[in-house]
């Protein structure tokens, strides 16, 4: 090292990621955004093998008090150190912002145990997870094709892609457009972090809209016309989209992690 050159600080995974994501993701048109075809698989590999290497210290989160019943405790507010333990039911799921643009997103959901993101899905997008600490049940499904409609109501048939408990540390799990579980809900079992990537984001201009759904079991509608299914009828599902507001706990929180120097182009 050269005297008189202060030393340059070590690239953060944070930061390695956003990289990474970068190089990885093209922006998406909004003419092809519901249709979009899911990344190279070489791609989601290379993301996949770093997310796995990213802990709750990497992205600013304490990892050594993973119950917290005030719900603030990973964000080491002076504000919120002195507050009272809030019930259980009262305890809001936070949302920490790290990076978005049009081709892609970072964020982290922190989980209070028991809460709850309900059933959604995930219109032409390829999503990231990373469970980084805890435990959380995870419920999710992929549209049955061609589509399957209910005769008495406006349910569509779906497959149970997924039904177990998850607990880091565990692989990074991958839903794709049409595959992987593209509908899922998840609810803690205990405190949980979840670092998501979303390629590409939510984006209502180009039809990228969070649908919530209720899920009933196939025995309790018909199909609306003769449908043979291939095993067991417990793998099946009717959701239909709830039309009206669903109120989710969530508040957002400070993200606290290395920050993202956004490359030049």
């Amino acid at each position: 090292m050269a005297w008189g050159v202060p030393p340059q600080p070590q690239s953060s995974r944070v930061q390695a990621l956003y990289e990474l994501c970068k190089r990885s993701f093209p922006s998406p048109s909004a003419a092809g955004a519901a249709s979009s075809s899911p990344p190279p698989a070489d791609v989601i590999r290379s993301i996949t093998s770093l997310m796995d290497t990213i802990t709750p210290t990497d992205v600013g989160l304490r990892d050594n008090n993973l119950e917290d019943d005030r719900g603030h405790g990973f964000f080491d507010s002076n504000l919120l150190r002195g507050s009272g333990r809030l019930p259980r039911w009262a305890r809001p799921i936070k949302y920490l912002h790290i990076y978005s643009c049009d081709a892609f997103s970072i964020a982290i959901f922190c989980l209070p145990t028991s809460s709850v993101i309900p059933l959604h899905d995930h219109p032409g997008m390829t999503v990231l997870s990373k469970i980084l600490y805890g435990s959380m049940h995870v419920k999710s499904y992929d549209w049955i094709e061609p589509t399957v409609l209910a005769s008495s109501q406006p349910a569509r048939l779906a497959k149970l892609h997924t039904d177990d408990v998850r607990t880091a540390p565990c692989p990074t799990s991958i839903l794709y457009p049409q595959s992987g579980g593209n509908l899922h809900c998840f609810t803690s079992v205990s405190s949980c972090a979840i670092l998501d990537v979303l390629a590409p984001p939510y984006n209502a201009d180009a039809g990228r809209l969070c649908t919530y759904f209720h899920d009933y079991p196939f025995s309790s509608l018909s199909a609306a016309g003769r449908k043979r299914l291939a095993g067991n009828p417990d793998n099946y599902a009717w959701l239909e989209a709830i039309n009206t507001g669903v109120n989710v706990h969530m508040q957002t929180g400070m993200y606290t992690g290395p920050t993202v120097q956004e490359l030049q182009t």
